[in-house]
């Protein structure tokens, strides 16, 4: 089981409160005259300070959404994703004829980027035969999603530590199924 939702809780409220502090602090150093080039410039610090409050502020408005529990369960009935308040489906092995991960690496451009390099992590999982999809409509907005054929992908997000924990319960409950790790080259944008 991997619990995306609570990675998605600590990535919010990190990001969230990095720009707060710096909104904050571009609104504080407006409001004392602490910038230099004249009142145009004290404005343009205060609005891009109030850009980067709001942008603090998201995750505590969207804290329902940000916080709700999402599960990826790979056990014995077959695939499942539980999202009591999003788009909940369940997959039985018998209805799939492959499952693969895909990532996707960031490039390495500066020396920064071989301490630390985002890998984009997604499920990817081909059905059986072609009446899959209208037994799980539900599924339908993963139909084809990004670059898989014929298949539907489901985005975990950026944390590799979730890629041995799907080998390992693809390994136990279906390894016939198991197609293996397919490497998307790197990564452009928020893909």
């Amino acid at each position: 089981m991997l619990d995306v939702g609570g990675d998605a809780k600590v990535k919010a409220l990190a990001g969230g409160s990095v720009a707060g502090v710096i909104g904050l602090m571009a609104i504080f150093s407006a409001l004392t005259g602490q910038v230099t080039g004249g009142a145009g410039t004290g404005v343009v610090v205060a609005i891009l300070g109030l850009v980067f409050l709001l942008i603090g502020l998201s995750p505590i408005i969207a804290w329902r959404r940000v916080s709700r529990p999402r599960r990826l369960v790979l056990d014995g009935f077959g695939v499942r994703w539980d999202d009591p308040q999003g788009r909940p489906w369940a997959v039985p092995w018998g209805e799939l004829s492959g499952v693969g991960i895909s990532r996707t690496r960031q490039r390495r451009v500066k020396p920064a980027d071989y301490l630390f390099r985002k890998t984009m992590v997604r499920l990817d999982l081909f059905p059986a035969d072609a009446g899959f999809r209208s037994r799980h409509p539900e599924m339908e907005h993963l139909w084809e999603f990004h670059t898989v054929e014929n298949g539907y992908r489901l985005p975990l997000g950026s944390n590799p530590k979730y890629i041995p924990v799907i080998e390992r319960a693809m390994r136990q409950w279906r390894p016939a199924a198991y197609l293996g790790i397919r490497d998307e080259g790197f990564m452009v944008g928020l893909v």
